[in-house]
């Protein structure tokens, strides 16, 4: 079965509100076996709703439509239903008893923009909304399926898992779609696709492969399509097991793993500490192992040395080192990952210093310059990077560089 999302609302159109519904949407359905094939986004305006509706049906089964159902007069939603399906709206003591029991709960009287809520085109099967007063609506045409719910994403989404998915399930046999995607870091998109070219002209005709680059790492997402899901599920593993030999060295995790959690779980199984010396990256990693939960059981703290004093102070960077090399050198990264392992008293320290941007840079050390060092109990590592010229950029990329470097160190 193949569907479209429409959502309806001009504070979507105009940044004010981010989209999360259509997003949220197409993961629950894609995950019952329904296939998404496309999103649109359309004002809440009768004849755009009304054409996207029509172009929608020549596309797709379901047509599933958010937004647009509440009780002031810019929600047009319910009125403009009426017209494409030829209907009226008519009073549904149903969905009345619906919003006078969620009102008497919440000790609040109902008024009549709200028992205009109860009015319902009388073509279509009204979708029970437990958590608000606007009822979901669940129409048939042509062969067609249409489905509007309210935008508010708690009663949306509710409804979704509790009736609409639910009762799709039960009258359809929808197949499965699997999908599972491998993180790799550290390898250039084109490179990659170039050592996994073999592979990828191999894969079943029933498996996609797309690339998702983000700074420093590319996401490969295989989607699998087919009859059962326990057999996509297997053959999606031996693909990935496949391409695991071909880049061992790239591949850090799967799905929704992150590095913050992966190092959180390696030093908590090996019974070792960390601790950070930022400079270019000014906290950031710090911030990154602290999301997880539990993270104090192996981080004792970080020393944001931003300015020379500080890396001299605290960490004690040597002065010479400072004059004869600069902040942004090997030699300082070195010293400062030693002097966090020593201050802190950890088992690891990850130190950081280079040239964010946009300023800063030189003909020598130019913007994106950056230097990594870890102190581990036995040796100290380094690695250099040249990261780019947007700031933003440059943290974030330093930063998971960073805590891979620590992973490849404590999986060895």
């Amino acid at each position: 079965m193949t569907a479209e999302i429409i959502s309806i609302g001009d504070e979507l159109l105009i940044g004010q509100v981010v989209n999360t519904n259509a997003s949220w949407m197409a993961q629950e359905f894609n995950r019952a076996g329904i296939k998404i094939y496309q999103v649109s986004t359309v004002s809440d305006e009768r004849l755009h709703i009304l054409s996207s509706l029509y172009d929608a049906s020549k596309r797709a089964e379901l047509i599933l439509i958010t937004g647009g159902l509440g009780p002031t007069k810019d929600d047009i939603t319910k009125s403009t239903l009426c017209e494409y399906f030829h209907t009226r709206l008519i009073f549904s003591q149903q969905v009345f008893d619906d919003i006078n029991k969620l009102f008497r709960l919440r000790g609040l009287q109902i008024s009549e923009l709200n028992r205009k809520q109860a009015e319902i085109p009388e073509a279509c099967t009204p979708i029970r909304n437990g958590n608000g007063t606007a009822p979901g609506m669940w129409f048939e045409k042509d062969g067609k399926i249409y489905i509007s719910l309210p935008g508010v994403p708690y009663e949306m989404q509710a409804m979704v898992t509790e009736n609409v998915i639910p009762e799709l399930l039960k009258r359809f046999k929808l197949g499965a779609i699997v999908h599972k995607t491998v993180l790799t870091f550290g390898i250039p998109e084109s490179v990659l696709a170039k050592k996994i070219e073999g592979w990828e002209d191999h894969l079943p005709p029933n498996i996609r492969l797309a690339y998702l680059p983000q700074a420093g790492s590319v996401r490969l997402r295989l989607s699998a399509t087919g009859e059962s899901k326990n057999d996509l599920e297997n053959l999606i593993q031996v693909e990935t097991d496949k391409l695991s030999k071909l880049i061992p060295d790239a591949i850090f995790g799967h799905d929704d793993d992150q590095l913050e959690s992966l190092i959180g779980k390696l030093l908590q199984e090996k019974g070792l500490t960390l601790s950070t010396a930022e400079s270019c990256t000014g906290g950031y990693i710090a911030h990154l192992i602290t999301t997880v939960a539990g993270s104090s059981e192996y981080f004792k703290g970080s020393v944001i040395a931003y300015a020379n004093e500080i890396k001299e102070s605290v960490l004690g960077v040597s002065r010479q080192s400072l004059i004869d090399f600069g902040a942004v050198s090997e030699q300082v990264a070195i010293e400062m990952a030693i002097g966090a392992k020593k201050k802190l008293k950890t088992d690891y320290a990850i130190a950081t210093t280079g040239i964010a941007g946009p300023g800063g840079g030189t003909t020598v050390k130019p913007v994106g310059t950056t230097w990594i060092a870890i102190a581990t109990p036995g040796k100290t590592v380094t690695k250099h990077f040249m990261m780019g010229e947007h700031r933003g950029r440059n943290i974030s990329k330093t930063a998971s560089a960073a805590l891979n470097m620590l992973r490849k160190l404590l999986i060895l």
